[in-house]
């Protein structure tokens, strides 16, 4: 089994993450792209959200409208006025 000196591992560890991160260089204009394209998805999610609130929102108007019109338009027998007399009690 191999023992280390820690300090040495946690040396060895920093030198070599040092060296990766010193090659990694961010474009100049990094941050204003990224911005600008989480600016776009944002302005696309909530046009979609409208859009799909609208589209929810007509479709129950229509269905409600559907709904009403597929009503009898003649009176049904609870309504029809013929039966029983409000005056009187059930048998």
């Amino acid at each position: 089994m191999n023992h280390t000196d820690p300090d040495r591992t946690e040396r060895e560890l920093t030198e070599a993450l040092a060296a990766l991160a010193g090659g990694v260089h961010a474009a100049p204009d990094a941050y204003r792209t990224a911005r600008g394209e989480w600016l776009r998805r944002e302005r696309r999610r909530r046009l979609v959200l409208a859009v799909l609130i609208t589209v929810v929102f007509a479709l129950a108007t229509l269905i409600g409208l559907w709904v009403l019109n597929e009503a009898p338009s003649r009176p049904g027998a609870i309504f029809s006025g013929l039966g029983h007399d409000p005056g009187t009690s059930l048998p």
